[in-house]
């Protein structure tokens, strides 16, 4: 049986065979005696993106009483969930990530912590996932954007929505309505300088 650990765009924790393309966390949010998630979906301010093996090695999957390890599609996935790229095993990319952040948002010398703060008031309302008005129709929006419309996400790529599922992304859309942003505003404005890594799915798209 799966184990619930799969993030969807939206935020959720759910179980899934498929594993997608990187993992990452939000602190110790599971019992490792049972493997099993506990009612907290965080328990730190930062949500990470993590490469899956890093100087050869792979985890255990919540074997420890270490973080939790959760899994995206990809790294629009995670980033539209709130999450941003880990300093520790991706460093260039979290360095690229924070001066496209610091550009967007007109800030300099901004530490993670900060962005961790940002990003948890613009992922959360009431400890569910805060939805926002979109800032521009959604096909000027940066690729690597997501927006929810009814039920669906879907990731914006070159001014087209593509539908977001556990598998990868299917044939582009250009009928939403009332979509609303999934992506924190605040990395959507990083978006503008930073070219998240996408599913292969999008190159037959």
């Amino acid at each position: 049986m799966p184990l619930q650990n799969r993030v969807t765009p939206m935020g959720d924790i759910v179980a899934t065979p498929h594993r997608g393309t990187f993992t990452g966390n939000r602190g110790i949010i599971h019992d490792p005696a049972t493997k099993t998630l506990l009612n907290k979906r965080w328990s730190s301010p930062a949500w990470l993106v993590c490469l899956c093996e890093f100087r050869g090695k792979r985890r255990d999957v919540m074997a420890r009483q270490s973080w939790t390890e959760l899994f995206f599609l990809d790294e629009a996935t995670a980033f539209a969930a709130g999450h941003r790229p880990c300093f520790y095993c991706r460093r260039d990319d979290a360095n690229r990530f924070r001066a496209a952040w610091e550009q967007g948002n007109g800030v300099s010398d901004v530490r993670a912590a900060e962005i961790d703060k940002v990003l948890h008031r613009e992922r959360l309302d009431r400890g569910r996932k805060r939805l926002h008005p979109l800032p521009l129709p959604w096909t000027k929006l940066p690729d690597g954007a997501m927006v929810q419309a009814g039920e669906e996400s879907f990731l914006v790529l070159q001014g087209r929505a593509l539908p977001w599922s556990f598998t990868g992304y299917g044939a582009p859309r250009d009928d939403l309505e009332a979509a609303l942003l999934l992506t924190p505003p605040s990395t959507l404005r990083a978006l503008l300088n930073y070219r998240p890594v996408l599913h292969p799915s999008t190159r037959f798209s």
